[in-house]
């Protein structure tokens, strides 16, 4: 399957595995780029020293194209760049920043750079800044997300509108019916996150993984805007955001529950009542948890499947 994303990262089909915090390790991002799609680790829970051990290992159980994701509001960014390009990882996707900041010392150091975005807005800014494609997320995502709230459906064709550069669709994505939707719509290829929690692979905690295959529609919801927009699913500690909305908090309220370390604790090490349990929309649909081989398979199975009975419309 050849197009304009898998030439950019010399990849067989247009599926991404999104760098999610304390998800995306070495043994995912590996075990995805060797199954045909792009691979990503998740830099944004790492410090410095621990993403080039996960470069090194990464480099040594793949040698397919794999990349690193880099939060740009994280501390040592400039650490974590430097390790990038001394590792010699040759794809970058950075989030929650100005693209401007490193996309031109990344290039000149022979790296593609892909640039996450919520709206046809950044979308521009993105291109103007010289990035090689755009990830364009919609409302639906785990994690971090837009404040604008824009569903997938409604966004990508905005963005396909306007974009000259390759477009890879994000949230709401976990099978092959779904990526087939997004590329009508316009993508060149799929970024896939919360399906990609709930394989053998994640370094996500087990009872994370199992409470994403419980979860049904309706238990997830986008929360603590004037932090960082984060969709969640609900437990406890996602009771106590709710209750302190109440009494209408300042920003320091809100910073003093979240707390330090709240996303570890929840999908790292498990405590699913204080944790921060970081999941998309799409978890009502991801019924098992599968070696993520088989999930790019039965992806591109099901696609294929899907584009056959488009014909039949």
């Amino acid at each position: 399957m050849q197009n304009k994303v898998t030439q950019l990262f010399n990849i067989e089909y247009p599926i991404i595995q999104a760098g999610m915090i304390w998800n995306s390790g070495w043994r995912l991002a590996s075990a995805v780029s060797n199954a045909g799609g792009l691979g990503i680790l998740g830099a944004g829970s790492m410090y410095p020293e621990v993403l080039r051990e996960h470069i090194i290992k990464c480099k040594k159980a793949t040698n397919k194209p794999f990349g690193v994701n880099v939060p740009m509001l994280y501390p040592n960014i400039n650490e974590i760049i430097d390790i990038i390009i001394e590792e010699g990882v040759k794809i970058v996707f950075t989030s929650a920043g100005n693209p401007k900041t490193h996309t031109a010392h990344l290039k000149e150091h022979g790296i593609t750079v892909v640039h996450v975005v919520s709206s046809v807005k950044f979308a521009l800014k993105a291109q103007d800044a010289g990035v090689d494609a755009v990830v364009a997320e919609g409302f639906e995502a785990g994690g971090h997300n837009g404040r604008e709230e824009t569903t997938t459906f409604t966004l990508i064709p905005m963005v396909k509108e306007k974009l000259n550069v390759p477009l890879i669709a994000a949230g709401g994505i976990a099978n092959g019916r779904g990526m087939l939707a997004a590329m009508i719509l316009g993508a060149d290829g799929v970024q896939v996150g919360s399906r990609f929690v709930a394989s053998e692979e994640s370094s996500a905690h087990k009872a994370f993984k199992d409470s994403v295959v419980e979860a049904n529609d309706g238990d997830t919801f986008l929360t603590l805007k004037e932090l960082a927009p984060v969709r969640l699913l609900k437990n406890k500690f996602a009771e106590e955001v709710v209750e302190l909305y109440k009494s209408n908090p300042s920003v320091e309220d809100l910073k003093e529950l979240l707390g330090r370390a709240r996303a570890k604790k929840g999908m790292f090490e498990g405590d699913m009542e204080e944790g921060e349990l970081e999941i998309g929309q799409i978890a009502g649909l991801i019924h098992e948890i599968k070696p993520a081989a088989q999930i790019v398979e039965e992806m591109i199975s099901e696609f294929n499947t899907a584009k056959a009975e488009i014909n039949t419309l």
